[in-house]
């Protein structure tokens, strides 16, 4: 029989010192630093050892002793549960601040390479509202809290199905959202039609741990151009489940006369990835349009667009200013995504050619060209170590200026050889991640200087940060 482990201690009337990575703050007990979430620098509280490690504790609150002068009151009922916006206790101005840190940490101490001066960091328009697409989970299982636990009525079972966002470190259960202020609030209407329906419907929820289940997973898209999308991903498990699932796409149709694109899917996947499967559309067409100064631009269910559309366009123009194009430049726009920033900055350009892994994504680029008139662009589809080659390069010319705008993950090794192979006059190199972004700028370093550095935030109340950085030949 094992031991019962004895409760980490209480740490009383500790004040909390500033702003650390992934939306916690950090303070110091006995020379040891203590990350702790959902407080504020200059909140006095005491605290739970949650885990303890040899060069750090990890701990939550369990009371408030005075709170701090800068704290704001959030704007969402679900804060601090659902685990979406961590630091909408935080006044906007004091989250750029910490963002603008966060990058010039990352780079100096990852990357340890020579930097400029920082540009201030472009705070977002809208700090609500701000997205164009969610994702919400359905499970049989919803998360309760201790609160929620303590006022379920005796006998009431725990299995109720939820639609919402997954709680961190909970892969099996979801926390049902009643509002989200992410999104324009037709998004709220639409989810939470589509739960009661199912609930009253008898509709089964799906159960990830089983994998059987229907109701899956609903993602939902709007523009700048009014359109909206809705794709509802569903299991199959039995007889009749295609003639459920048609209902209550029916049913959406009816009641949500603004979706211009609806779609379906069953998934039997392990996991809720889409990219590989066949949708349907139910009512209406198969795409959106968002819209970029005097563009248009084609967006699929598959199709990667940035999140914040009004932002994504002052992202991108700086990548075009730090291109700094004369119209008689050949360039590369790796991870083109849609082709966005290729057909972007294509009018400033002699040529642009687009890489990119995803085929639908880029049939949507060469589109999005069509749709736009320009001539001067030509895609490729496919992993980008294999495409971006020595041979690719020399049927295609060597490139005046490399865009690239990579995932989280950052660049592939064998990429970076490339470019410095292809040794480009400019790289402009937009990142969602300033910690694998620094990396890279380590590898280039040799060949490269950093001239330019610009945060861009993209997502308010949470710790996510967009940096653009304009590299120069040395």
């Amino acid at each position: 029989m094992s031991r019962k482990r004895k409760p980490f201690p209480i740490l009383e009337n500790v004040t909390i010192e500033a702003v650390a990575a992934e939306g916690k703050c950090i303070t110091h007990v006995d020379d040891k630093v203590v990350f702790v979430p959902f407080v504020v620098p200059g909140d006095v509280v005491d605290l739970q050892i949650r885990k303890k490690k040899k060069s750090y504790c990890e701990a939550t609150v369990v009371r408030f002793i005075s709170k701090s002068a800068i704290r704001v009151e959030p704007m969402c009922e679900h804060f601090g549960i659902c685990g979406g916006c961590k630091w909408q206790n935080l006044p906007y101005s004091e989250q750029l601040k910490a963002k603008q840190q966060q990058v010039y940490d990352q780079l100096s101490r990852i990357g340890k390479v020579e930097l400029p001066e920082f540009r201030p960091i472009m705070g977002s328009v809208h700090t609500k509202a701000y997205r164009n697409k969610l994702e919400f989970g359905c499970a049989n299982k919803r998360w309760y809290t201790a609160e929620e636990l303590q006022a379920l009525p005796e006998g009431v079972g725990l299995s109720e199905g939820a639609i919402g966002f997954h709680i961190t470190g909970v892969f099996d259960k979801i926390y049902p959202i009643e509002k989200c202020w992410l999104m324009d609030d037709l998004c709220n209407e639409i989810r939470n039609n589509i739960r009661d329906y199912a609930l009253q419907s008898g509709m089964t929820f799906y159960d990830i741990r089983a994998q059987h289940g229907l109701l899956r997973d609903i993602m939902v898209r709007n523009s700048n151009t009014g359109e909206w999308m809705v794709l509802v991903q569903f299991h199959y498990d039995e007889d009749g489940d295609d003639e459920r699932a048609k209902a209550l796409m029916q049913h959406i149709a009816d009641r949500f006369p603004q979706i211009t694109s609806l779609f379906y899917v069953d998934n039997q996947k392990g996991n809720d990835t889409f990219n590989d499967l066949d949708l349907t559309v139910f009512k209406g067409k198969d795409h959106i349009y968002e819209t970029m100064e005097d563009l248009k631009f084609k967006v699929g269910p598959k199709s990667f667009y940035q999140t914040n559309t009004e932002q994504a366009y002052h992202l991108y123009a700086v990548a075009r200013e730090f291109a700094d194009l004369t119209g008689n430049e050949l360039v590369y726009d790796l991870y083109t995504g849609t082709g966005t920033i290729a057909n972007f900055v294509a009018k400033n350009a002699h040529k642009v050619i687009g890489i990119e892994y995803v085929p639908e994504a880029i049939e949507d680029a060469k589109v999005n060209s069509e749709v736009n008139k320009i001539s001067n662009t030509l895609f490729y589809a496919g992993d980008m170590k294999d495409i971006l080659t020595e041979s690719f390069i020399q049927q295609h010319g060597r490139p005046d200026v490399i865009i690239t705008d990579p995932p989280r993950a950052g660049m592939h090794p064998d990429v970076v050889n490339v470019i410095l192979g292809a040794h480009p006059e400019r790289i402009v190199y937009v990142s969602c991640n300033p910690s694998t972004q620094a990396r890279d700028l380590a590898l280039l370093d040799s060949e490269y200087k950093v001239a330019a550095v610009q945060p861009v935030d993209m997502f308010p109340h949470t710790p996510h940060v967009e940096n653009v950085v304009l590299l120069k030949k040395r």
